[in-house]
């Protein structure tokens, strides 16, 4: 049956999360989708790239909103197709982000008058590496698609706006030593040993908290993962310890691979940058964005982690996460997704859209 975009979303949900996407296999949904906006919406220009689907307006309107969601999600785990249990609707994508696409579509089928022009980008790919990211080559190929006045991507967030989110950085700090026999440690130079100072200092680590647009940001610097040793009765010669660092949007990656050197600095220890993505600050006092804001009743928080807005951020758009659905619950085997959340979010957009 082919899709209904002016049904209701939670239906249009239920029946997006029945079309399996996992990532790199997301050509039969953007078919779907495609067909239903050429057959479903007016005013649109609708374009394939690859397998992602977009479609805009041109009404002249002063301000451009851009919505954006991604439709492949996580391997399913037993958990397609969708399945109702009162206001609860279950199965792989109900919260990341299939409710959130549903929302965008059903609004681009049935806002006939928006007082914005509207942009629809549904992209491939999102949750696999970043260099096979669908928003990513329609930057690259299709610049001018993701010119707007504000973006708006559907990640679940709990029905509040989630501003901006967090910078990310992952060091290794390797330390070397002597390989001696353990029953003659002194003859050698134990590079585990060396890491402990570093431990000691995260343990006792302060992280910052900081203000933006009246959304708090609460930083982190924490180890992930630590290796090293050679065998039960030999002292190790090499050791790693793996360091993330989620910094709030104000420091660029510069002043954040900064800032951990300080926290490092004097240890016997070489320090190699391994991962980087820059924060997007929330930038909530754009006109376009403070009208969300307002169409929401300034139900507004801090995202906590990295999202696509941080590729609108750096192209000068301020982006914001507003969505149905707990990202607690992404990529669980219990995924779900409370509807009464989904009727909300669409009618605070609808609001928004027509206002």
């Amino acid at each position: 049956m082919p899709l209904d975009l002016r049904a209701d979303p939670i239906a249009l949900t239920a029946a997006l999360v029945d079309i399996p996407s996992e990532s790199r296999h997301e050509r039969r949904i953007a078919d779907e989708i495609e067909t239903a906006l050429r057959e479903q919406t007016t005013g649109y220009e609708v374009i394939r790239n690859g397998d992602a689907v977009l479609a805009r307006t041109d009404f002249g309107r002063p301000s451009r909103v851009l919505l954006a969601g991604h439709i492949d999600t996580v391997p399913a785990a037993d958990n397609v197709p969708s399945r109702a249990d009162g206001s609860i609707l279950y199965g792989c994508g109900t919260s990341d982000m299939k409710s959130g696409d549903a929302v965008f579509l059903h609004l681009a089928a049935t806002v006939a008058e928006p007082v914005h022009d509207i942009t629809l980008v549904m992209y491939d790919c999102e949750e696999i590496e970043s260099s096979a990211n669908g928003l990513g080559r329609i930057e690259r190929e299709l610049p001018d698609w993701l010119r707007a006045d504000v973006a708006i991507l559907g990640e679940p967030s709990g029905g509040f706006i989630e501003a901006g989110c967090q910078g990310t950085i992952r060091v290794v700090l390797r330390a070397t030593g002597t390989r001696a026999h353990s029953a003659r440690s002194w003859l050698g130079d134990n590079a585990i040993h060396k890491l402990g100072e570093a431990l000691s200092r995260l343990s006792v680590y302060e992280a910052r908290s900081v203000d933006i647009d009246g959304c708090v940001y609460r930083e982190g610097l924490s180890a992930v993962r630590i290796d090293g040793g050679i065998a039960g009765n030999v002292i190790p010669d090499a050791a790693s310890l793996t360091v993330n660092f989620r910094f709030a949007p104000d420091r660029s990656v510069d002043d954040a691979v900064a800032h951990v050197g300080e926290v490092f600095a004097g240890l016997d220890v070489d320090v190699e940058l391994t991962d980087s993505a820059a924060g997007a600050l929330p930038g909530l006092a754009a006109p376009a964005a403070a009208a969300l804001v307002a169409a929401a009743g300034g139900q507004v928080r801090a995202k906590y982690g990295w999202t696509d807005v941080a590729r609108f951020a750096a192209l000068g758009i301020p982006a914001v996460n507003y969505g149905p659905g707990d990202p607690n619950l992404a990529h669980r085997v219990d995924e779900h997704v409370d509807t009464a959340q989904i009727t909300a979010t669409t009618e605070t957009l609808r609001k928004y859209l027509v206002a």
